[in-house]
């Protein structure tokens, strides 16, 4: 059904939507998986004054995606991971518009309050559902 499955990750343990996507992929010739984790951009500060902050985040990134792209491989999963920098909603609409992505699998971490229903607007997930093509799986 799917064949490319883009998979938003922030530097945390929660890899629940990682669960899922493997899930959807269906194994060896199954769809391929992209990790992607989008490092912020601080804007308004010289380059060179946050170049070794960049790649010290860059390096972490590199890793935490690296290995959950391994543990994934072994189980036969088609799987690429990639950091990027910038505004995390832009660019994960951007990389899905590039990459021809059918499905985002993202965690959902904000439990929107009834009493206040419009504070959950800002977080990035709702975010890439206004700005993205393709559908997105929201996974709580």
């Amino acid at each position: 059904m799917f064949k490319h499955l883009l998979v938003p990750l922030a530097l945390t343990k929660d890899r629940r939507a990682v669960a899922v996507a493997e899930r959807l992929a269906g194994g060896k010739d199954g769809a391929r998986i992209t990790l992607l984790h989008v490092i912020q951009r601080v804007e308004r500060i010289p380059q060179r004054e946050v170049a070794d902050f960049y790649r010290r985040l860059q390096q972490l990134a590199k890793k935490t995606l690296g290995d959950a792209a391994r543990r994934l491989a072994a189980r036969g999963v088609n799987v690429r991971s990639v950091v990027v920098i910038g505004s995390p909603a832009r660019e994960i609409a951007r990389y899905a518009d590039a990459k021809g992505v059918d499905l985002i699998v993202m965690n959902s971490h904000t439990i929107v309050d009834p009493l206040r229903p419009g504070e959950g607007l800002g977080t990035t997930s709702y975010r890439v559902a206004m700005l993205c093509r393709c559908p997105i799986l929201l996974v709580k």
